[in-house]
């Protein structure tokens, strides 16, 4: 039997006349990076509760968002990874896709800039900015790359901080030593990014938006609708600092490839500076959800706009693209109200998706917490006023102490007691409850709901969604204290007429809440729907179908002799030992913990490469020949004494990053031979390129080559690390023992035990032990490694091993 195709997705929605019309959008995630937790409460979360909240009360509300793909950041990603803008933006679009759809985001159309759409509103909008006369023209100094025959965007430019105090490596746009921002034309030695030579400056004309000329405009919309739509007082804050700075004409056009590119003659070379596009991606993803979308978009009396964004993007919103907007002399829905968000810091300091640091859309999928406790953490964390603070120990208590204990317990105590057989409670069937408005307890409780349901209104159409959520949160409290003092246990024997009031109430509470917390948690809510066996199609909080008078008579909203669905329990316990884990994996930026993850695998890799290979005997190469060619047999790592380990004193050269491998170094290492060996050593992570220069080392010199990612490895550098590898150090020789001299092993007599077979992982099993003074002594199973200057010795790691 032919399966049957899926059903075609419903009409796009347009305004309704008589209806609200609300149109929300949330700042477009630009498309370079994966989007951490901070990014995702900032905007797109936001967004998401809001727009859920307002389908729930019945409005006519659609979502539209999407990926910000044009500009240098995306040109630049490209060349890191090797590929062209397109393909950067199609990967990452994907991923963002991903990460959004795992946490419940429920968009009307999540669309992209770099589609035609985009390109076809930015030129309408621009030839009426024309024609209006708003744009200028002005000649600005660049660098420019002969090789390269282009204009380079600042971060394509690389030199050196000209701050005499720093002289540190920096880019075009900012040293990141001294944070020092800057031109690209004030580094010294400036180089282009992609062929390394040197460019020069050279004039270049550009478009400029007269913001000083629109300022009347603009300052008249700003005071009427930032009263009249509520804006956040962080919105105020931020657009009243550009203004009171004084507005200054603003570059629209830039010298790149991708981009919008400009429908003009003399600036066909060039495209769109992405501030100008990206906003005008609302209006264009729109139109990709419907050709209409100019009755969203061309239609202020009857639409109202809600746009949700972090901090930094405030005056993009309500400066820039205001603007925009109101050069072109169109009738356009201008923003309403402005939700912001302060900034998520996490543990001791801040999320950076430029960094890596922080737990990014993938790593909360991979901790397998519920998307509805990363949702409800976040939300109630919502840095709504001032900068709040991500710790897992606070995702911790919320989630056992409020969502498990508070609302998980108080739903499955209701459920599971009217699941109970006949005898014992009710069969599944909820009661009937005649005269519960007589109630006293019951009667004081519904007092109590109808309030927490005022407030939660109040504050869901103010956008100040946290109050939303704690007004929600409150009703479950209260619901625990009311099954509480009822004593329902002892009423179902003892009083089974009031015992049926406080449990068809109670699951009326139930309804209530999946009700409420729907915008905030989709799947508890669904999760809470079918164990009351009802439709989540059916939900809504709306005036027209009465739902918000019920809230005064909570008793009310499930009937009578409905049967409800099999109790489950709602949220799991996170222990102790999970938040550890958690912590220590999530530690450090992005790119340290994939290093770290690489290394790793290096490790083993050489480790299951080394099982098998044979070690030639120690001493210098000339005698090293003369006794292969003696011997022909076939003793293996497992089987050689560690006495036959060649390990010297080598003194590093040289030490750079490997081509082909973020995790590895190339070192020349001298260990007292004509020529100096080449070593590759999985160190990135753990010890930076400056402490690889010129110091000794201990290196193991009889293993047979092995090639790394494409370069051979004559020998192995020797290493400490503690027991979960998050800290390693090199094994030094004393200072002053001589390079080339073989290290020996103090007291060792070849006892068959202390052979490479007696640990589990051949060679690089060798322990480092806490020594006397304070300090680790190398050594092989309690036996230390010497020097004729002493002992070799791992500064600060106890409790390590020798790698």
């Amino acid at each position: 039997m032919a399966s049957s195709s899926p059903p075609p997705p419903p009409p796009p929605k347009l305004p309704i006349p008589g209806r609200r019309n609300i149109l929300i959008t949330s700042a477009l995630p630009y498309v370079n990076n994966v989007p951490h937790l901070g990014n995702i409460i900032g905007c797109v979360l936001s967004a998401d509760v809001f727009a859920r909240y307002c389908r729930l009360r019945g409005y006519n509300a659609i979502y539209i968002c999407g990926t910000d793909e044009y500009g240098t950041a995306t040109e630049t990603k490209a060349m890191e990874e090797k590929c062209t803008p397109k393909e950067i933006c199609d990967k990452y679009h994907a991923i963002h896709n991903e990460v959004y759809k795992w946490f419940d985001i429920k968009f009307d159309k999540f669309g992209r800039t770099s589609s035609p759409e985009q390109t076809e509103v930015c030129h309408a909008i621009f030839h009426k900015l024309m024609e209006n006369n708003w744009l200028t023209e002005n000649t600005m100094q660049q660098l420019y790359c002969d090789m390269c025959q282009r204009f380079l965007a600042d971060r394509l430019v690389e030199g050196i901080c000209p701050n005499k105090v720093c002289n540190a490596a920096a880019r075009g746009d900012q040293c990141e030593v001294c944070t020092t921002m800057l031109n690209p034309t004030e580094l010294i030695d400036p180089k282009c990014k992609v062929c390394k030579n040197t460019p020069r400056i050279r004039d270049t004309d550009h478009l400029f938006l007269e913001l000083p000329l629109l300022r009347d405009k603009l300052v008249n919309y700003i005071n009427e609708t930032s009263v009249a739509g509520s804006w956040s007082q962080n919105a105020i804050q931020a657009t009243n600092a550009w203004l009171k700075e004084g507005l200054k004409s603003r570059c629209i056009t830039r010298d790149l490839k991708w981009g919008v590119p400009v429908p003009h003659e003399k600036y066909k070379d060039k495209v769109f500076y992405v501030w100008f596009d990206a906003p005008i991606g609302y209006v264009s993803i729109t139109a990709s959800y419907t050709p209409d979308w100019e009755k969203w978009w061309k239609n202020p009396d009857n639409v109202e706009l809600f746009q949700f964004m972090g901090k930094d993007n405030v005056p993009f919103h309500t400066i820039m693209f205001p603007s925009t907007l109101l050069g072109t002399g169109e009738n356009w829905t201008m923003m309403k109200t402005i939700s912001v968000t302060e900034y998520l810091n996490y543990e001791a300091g801040k999320f950076s998706k430029s960094k890596g640091i922080g737990v990014f859309g993938n790593d909360a999928k991979d901790t397998y917490i519920p998307p509805e406790v990363w949702r409800y953490y976040l939300l109630m964390n919502r840095p709504e006023v001032s900068d709040t603070l991500f710790t897992w120990a606070d995702l911790q208590a919320k989630l056992n102490s409020e969502l498990l204990n508070n609302l998980g317990n108080f739903i499955n105590r209701v459920l599971s007691f009217v699941a109970k057989r006949a005898g014992a409670g009710y069969d599944s069937i909820v009661p009937e409850a005649p005269h519960a408005e007589s109630h006293p307890l019951t009667k004081a409780l519904a007092e109590k709901t109808s309030k927490w349901v005022e407030q939660y209104l109040d504050a869901m159409e103010k956008v100040k969604l946290k109050q939303g959520l704690k007004s929600a949160m409150g009703i479950s409290s209260d619901g625990n204290a009311y099954l509480q003092e009822s004593q329902f246990w002892k009423l179902y024997k003892e009083d089974p007429a009031n015992c049926a009031i406080v449990m068809k109430t109670s699951v009326g509470l139930v309804y209530l809440l999946a009700c409420l917390l729907e915008p905030f948690m989709p799947s508890f809510s669904n999760e809470v729907l079918s164990q009351l066996n009802l439709s989540p199609e059916d939900l809504s909080f709306s005036e027209e179908k009465g739902e918000i008078v019920k809230a005064k008579t909570p008793w009310n909203f499930v009937p009578a002799g409905h049967k409800i669905g099999k109790p489950a329990p709602l949220f799991k316990e996170l222990k102790n030992e999970e938040v550890d884990a958690h912590r220590k994996k999530y530690a450090g930026s992005q790119a340290e913990r994939s290093l770290k993850v690489a290394a790793v695998a290096e490790a083993n890799k050489v480790a299951n490469q080394l099982k098998g290979t044979k070690l030639s005997e120690g001493g210098p190469k000339k005698e090293q020949k003369k006794q292969s060619c003696g011997s022909k047999s076939k003793t293996t790592a497992a089987d050689v004494s560690v006495a036959k380990l060649d390990i010297r004193v080598g003194l590093i050269r040289k030490a750079e990053k490997h081509p082909d491998a973020d995790s590895l170094y190339v070192e020349e290492i001298d260990v007292g031979e004509e020529a100096p060996r080449t070593v590759v050593s999985g160190l990135v992570k753990f010890i930076s390129l400056e402490e690889m220069q010129n110091r000794k080392v201990c290196v193991l010199c009889n293993l047979k080559p092995v090639a790394m990612r494409g370069i051979k490895s004559h020998a192995m550098v020797l290493a400490a690390s503690n027991e979960d590898h998050t800290k390693v150090e090199l094994v030094e020789p004393p200072e002053s023992a001589a390079v080339g001299e073989r290290v020996s092993f103090a007291g060792y007599s070849g006892e068959p035990e202390a052979s490479l077979s007696g640990k589990s992982k051949t060679w690089e099993k060798l322990a480092a032990d806490l020594h006397s003074n304070g300090e680790l002594v190398a050594c092989y199973k309690d036996v230390p490694f010497t020097t004729s200057a002493g002992v070799c010795k791992v500064k600060t790691i106890a409790n390590g091993e020798i790698r």
